[in-house]
């Protein structure tokens, strides 16, 4: 130990917080020359254990008494996960207060108890200059003031939070001038009214729509992303109104919805483009860039939107297949292939990788396995994986071995 304590202070503060906050805090008893060094950590990360009130009260004290003492002048880090009930919004207000007070960059708070009072954040939270990143998760109130001002936050994740009324996310985003990241994940059993999401800086948009989550509609208009995921599973029909997004490199996309014509439009520039969806496509529609397309399982059995997704995709370099998320259909309901009368573009021309995850080598599968493979000029490598199956891998491996290929030099791998 006596050689540790003769290392400087900026050495070991960097010992410090290669540790849990815990564990950095406790060495302030070892001697004098540790006891407040814990409290120049630029990184704080505090966590009460689970059905642990001991723990909890523990916390509790310990934020109360030495937390408004830290001397870090920024803290670049502060966490605060929150698993039980000792905790009161005013602790953890103060405690937020205390971090944005010390020009805080990146904040997290995560709160998985219910609170009858969940108004956790302290107004002035609102108009931190320094905040780079924050991250709100679980039962937290989010009421945000008129005056707001967060000049330097370039990543929101809002997660499961509750919004005081129609148009605080909006008021949020209005007056966040260069964000960049947005992570929306709505909270189940709830009602947003309408969503909309104006952000102008915006790069990367990840919305996420619950199944039990009642909403009127989604107004989107984020002309520089590059960057989309949207899971809209909600059970309620709505509207989407999605500005053209000329920037757009890469979507992910799952919706239930019965009209989707402004959605598919708005992402028609993609590279890369992931769909586990029903939806229908419309034949005027054309993805003229997409390079790399991901079909679930839910779409491709489908064979014409598969046949429309190949159709509309003449530059398609790569097609992966595989099961993105359980389904509730059954095989009885699916359609048969149908071999189109034409071939697609991109079969002729430019498609060179095949990737198939979970093959079953189900009739439906085989036929369209095989069509790709006949079809298919400029094919190099065609990857099947399979899953347990009532039909044999021999048998699977068998049949597309002695199938017809389009393309001499076509790899085929079965793993």
């Amino acid at each position: 130990m006596d050689i540790i304590s003769d290392l400087s202070d900026e050495l070991l503060l960097k010992i410090l917080q290669l540790v849990p906050t815990k564990v950095a805090v406790s060495t302030s008893i070892l001697s004098k020359r540790w006891e407040y060094l814990w409290m120049w950590l630029p990184k704080l990360d505090y966590c009460d254990s689970i059905g642990s009130d001991h723990e909890c009260g523990r916390l509790q004290s310990f934020l109360d008494r030495n937390l408004p003492l830290h001397r870090a002048p920024v803290i670049e880090s502060f966490r605060l996960r929150i698993c039980c009930s000792c905790l009161k919004p005013k602790n953890i207000k103060m405690s937020v207060l205390t971090a944005v007070s010390h020009c805080a960059r990146e904040l997290e708070i995560l709160n998985q108890f219910f609170l009858a009072k969940p108004e956790i954040l302290p107004s002035n939270l609102y108009t931190c200059k320094t905040l780079v990143i924050l991250k709100l998760v679980g039962e937290i109130f989010l009421d945000v003031p008129r005056m707001v001002s967060l000049p330097s936050l370039k990543t929101l994740e809002l997660e499961r939070v509750t919004y005081f009324k129609d148009g605080t996310l909006q008021r949020l985003l209005s007056n966040c001038p260069i964000l960049e990241y947005l992570v929306l994940i709505l909270k189940d059993q709830d009602n947003s009214g309408k969503l909309t999401v104006v952000v102008p800086s915006l790069q990367s948009l990840s919305l996420y729509i619950p199944y039990a989550h009642d909403i009127d509609g989604v107004v989107i208009e984020t002309p520089c992303l590059k960057y989309f995921i949207l899971w809209d599973l909600s059970w309620q029909d709505h509207y989407f109104l999605i500005e053209n997004m000329p920037f757009l490199a890469e979507a992910y996309v799952d919706v239930n919805l019965s009209d989707t014509k402004s959605l598919i439009g708005s992402i028609t520039s993609v590279k890369r483009l992931g769909i586990c969806s029903k939806l229908m496509l419309d034949e005027d529609f054309v993805f003229n860039q997409l390079e790399q397309l991901k079909v679930c399982s839910c779409t491709f059995f489908f064979s014409n939107r598969l046949f429309w997704l190949l159709k509309a995709s003449s530059n398609l370099q790569g097609l992966y297949f595989s099961h993105m998320k359980d389904h509730d259909y059954s095989l009885q309901d699916m359609d048969d292939w149908n071999e189109p009368s034409t071939v697609p573009e991109c079969m002729l021309s430019s498609l060179q990788t095949l990737h198939w995850s979970t093959y079953t080598g189900e009739p439906r599968e085989r036929d369209i396995a095989v069509y790709i493979l006949k079809n298919a000029r400029h094919l190099k490598t065609a990857t099947i994986k399979s899953t347990e199956s009532e039909v044999p891998k021999s048998e699977m491996l068998k049949e597309l071995e002695l199938s017809s290929r389009a393309s001499a030099a076509c790899q085929l791998m079965f793993e």
